[in-house]
């Protein structure tokens, strides 16, 4: 007898789609709900406190794209870019 049957390789699902991941996620939602509920004032007046907190954590984090800063010597600080007067475009009169 010979079984020729096709061996279906089905990968596992990943983790986010899998029964455990919605049972944690039930779980963890039970669990800030019950923090929240029992204690509120201390999550209410710990607000302040974590709003002045983010302010240095976004000036670090969010300042990533400026990139470098015009860094002048002590010599170079009351002088100014050199200016030209701008050139006349082909439809302007002299």
């Amino acid at each position: 007898m010979n079984h020729d049957l096709p061996h279906r390789h089905t990968a596992a699902p990943p983790f986010w789609r899998s029964r455990y991941a919605v049972g944690l996620l039930v779980m963890g939602a039970i669990a800030a709900y019950l923090l929240l509920s029992e204690h509120r004032a201390h999550f209410l007046g710990a607000l302040p406190l974590l709003l002045l907190l983010s302010c240095p954590l976004m000036h670090v984090f969010m300042h990533h794209g400026h990139g470098e800063h015009a860094h002048r010597h002590a010599g170079d600080a009351g002088s100014s870019p050199p200016t030209t007067p701008p050139t006349p475009g082909p439809g302007d009169r002299p």
